[in-house]
């Protein structure tokens, strides 16, 4: 009796999340930096596009890492999605009303050190990330490294209090964000024409 056997292959054809997610991150880095280097205050425009673009977008891309079995990709999005929200919420729980009632107290803004080790720990976690891209492209090398000088310079602004660092600090961070989309739009670009247009 002779058997035969079919060779079942199957394909993802469901989207590339990674765009999604680098362009959420840079385009909002980007915005807050510009504020870092001086050229206009903190407004609501940073805090929305943090939460929805930053935040939102980057929480959508991860879930479709994890869908596609992309243990790195949801873990740096899921992060920094997460990450631009917690910044929100530090930024705007204690000038809100509930969260003073509800603690019976004023809930204080977080102070120089506070922040200092939010921006280390945040350093230490892409340092650390850092070291998965060295398997990926050239691009996603820039943009981790790039971010984890950037937290190291803003930990550094915030020990010291020297606002030229902090200035430094926005500089670099227009360049992390700019990297960032530009490997988010090089990847669409790329894939829309089925061939390397852009480098990455």
């Amino acid at each position: 009796m002779v058997e035969n056997q079919n060779k079942i292959t199957l394909k993802d054809t469901t989207a590339n999340p990674a765009p999604l997610g680098l362009l959420g991150f840079g385009l909002t880095t980007v915005l807050l930096n510009f504020h870092n280097a001086g050229f206009y205050p903190m407004s609501s425009m940073i805090l929305s596009m943090g939460f929805a673009y930053g935040g939102i977008a980057q929480i959508i891309a991860s879930v479709m890492e994890y869908k596609k079995g992309n243990t790195f990709g949801m873990v740096a999005f899921g992060s920094y999605g997460l990450f631009w929200w917690s910044l929100v919420f530090l930024l705007m729980v204690p000038s809100m009303t509930f969260f003073s009632t509800a603690a019976k107290s004023p809930v204080q803004a977080a102070d120089p050190a506070s922040l200092a080790a939010y921006f280390f720990m945040w350093g230490i976690f892409t340092l650390g990330m850092f070291v998965g891209t060295l398997k990926k492209g050239r691009g996603l090398q820039v943009v981790f490294i790039t971010l984890a000088v950037l937290f190291f310079l803003l930990t550094a602004g915030e020990i010291t209090g020297i606002k030229t660092i902090t200035l430094i600090a926005g500089y670099e961070g227009i360049f992390t964000g700019l990297s960032a989309v530009y490997v988010g739009l090089a990847e669409v670009i790329n894939e829309e024409y089925g061939r390397r247009v852009l480098p990455v």
